[in-house]
């Protein structure tokens, strides 16, 4: 597999495009992840060459989807490929069916309620609204947006600032969240239905052309081709 060094946002860009898969710390073996593909004196510095500032970027400009999509890991996931991906972790029951038959946590389909509500909700506010901001709380609000992001329902909007009264920046920035389908109505996907097979096809095709071995028989096993 290539050796990929990335010094820049657009770089990373075009690693993600090409790959169409790409975690930000190591998740498969014998495969690039954004922590080693870039360099660590960058990392956590707020400056243009952060990677760790990108990944709040990727989505908001519609370079890649992000979120915790697969084994409760982030991972930046190609806008090409996303719909293969959707097909294969997704569900074709609505929130609202998968509810009905008990398939879902009810923590899971009222946050998902609120996000879809509010699309890019901070997540302060979502555990705010959603009646879970004691600390016993925190967990089970946790677990109900691993839930979600894991049947690709939402993912990562971007980041949003905390300020004090005066607009000044004030404590680290949190997460924001959307529904996916939002998400991909904004960046113009096709969301024509992909049957499951096929998409497990596609991505097979995809990963034996750019993987090793071992890196191959992991993205097997996690997306069941």
């Amino acid at each position: 597999m290539k050796d990929y060094k990335v010094h820049t946002y657009e770089e990373a860009i075009e690693v993600i495009r090409e790959l169409g898969f790409l975690p930000l710390a190591k998740l498969i073996p014998d495969y690039p992840s954004l922590d080693s593909i870039t360099s660590k004196e960058h990392w956590y510095t707020g400056s243009d060459l952060d990677p760790w500032m990108w990944r709040a970027k990727f989505p908001g400009d519609g370079a890649a989807a992000y979120g915790k999509f697969v084994k409760k890991k982030s991972v930046l996931l190609s806008t090409e490929l996303l719909p293969f991906y959707r097909a294969i972790l997704g569900s074709p029951l609505s929130v609202e069916h998968r509810n009905q038959d008990g398939l879902m946590s009810r923590e899971a389909v009222d946050l998902f309620a609120l996000i879809r509500e509010n699309e890019g909700i901070d997540t302060r506010v979502l555990r705010v609204e959603a009646g879970m901001k004691d600390k016993e709380k925190k967990k089970v609000f946790d677990n109900a947006l691993l839930e979600l992001q894991g049947s690709m329902d939402i993912c990562v909007a971007g980041t949003i600032e905390k300020t004090n009264a005066a607009g000044e920046k004030n404590g680290w920035s949190s997460t924001s969240y959307e529904t996916m389908t939002y998400w991909a109505k904004n960046h113009r996907m096709d969301e024509s239905p992909i049957d499951r097979n096929d998409a497990k096809m596609m991505l097979r095709d995809h990963f034996a052309a750019i993987c090793s071995p071992g890196a191959l028989k992991a993205f097997q096993k996690l997306f069941g081709f």
